[in-house]
Parts: C-alpha cells; structure tokens; sequence
C-alpha cells in the first residue's frame, strides 16, 4: 500500500530550528492531504499542520509563526520546517498523508511510526 517514513527528528535547544521529512512509498495512485501531528507524554495527540495538494496550509495556534509546512509532489515528501523552538513542543511528531493506491478509488489515512523531537532549555 502506501508506507510514510519520518525522519529529522532529534534533540536541540530552545530557540533552535530542525526540519522533519516524511516520505511517502509504496504503489502510489496519488497523495492527497498530508499532515503532521504530534503527541507528548501522557498527553493527547494534536495536529500540528495540515497541507492540500495545492500547497494550502493550516496551523495549529500554538504553532503559527514558527512552524512551516511544505511539500514536493514529485517527491511525494512533506516537510515541517521547525522554528524558534520551545520545549513545549517536545513530542514524537507523525507524519499523515492521505493516499491513493494505483487501481483503487479509496482514499485511505495512513501514518508514519514517527519520530521524536526533544527541545531541552
């Protein structure tokens, strides 16, 4: 089907920067929305970004201005530039992407494993 591999993630300092990849494989028809999430501890998972297909984005609140989401068709990767890094967005961050597979008319929500992202102060 479609697999999505997250990488980029890693430890840094508040006020640091990191980018995340994710890429999409597999017998890919098309990749529609993709997305990223993220989940602390103990906590709820929360989406952090969203992108159409067009390059529409949407953000979190808690993350405007600082994150940047973007990605490149051709490729079938997304990508979350991290700004201005604060330790509250410590998280295993994951990838999601809505995809196609050659054959099918189903669109189906798939997920990355994720990848952890530890902000220290």
């Amino acid at each position: 089907q479609v697999q999505l591999v997250e990488s980029g993630g890693g430890l840094v300092q508040a006020g640091g920067s990191l980018r995340l990849s994710c890429a999409a494989s597999g017998n890919i028809f098309s990749i529609n929305a993709m997305a990223w999430y993220r989940q602390a501890p103990g906590k709820q998972r929360e989406l952090v970004a969203t992108i159409t297909r067009g390059g529409s984005t949407n953000y979190a609140d808690s993350v405007k201005g600082r994150f940047t989401i973007s990605r490149d068709n051709a490729k079938n990767t997304v990508y979350l530039q991290m700004n201005s890094l604060k330790p509250e967005d410590t998280a295993t961050y994951y990838c999601n992407a809505d995809g196609v597979v050659r054959g099918s008319y189903a669109s189906i929500k798939y997920w990355g494993k994720g990848t952890l992202v530890t902000v220290s102060s």
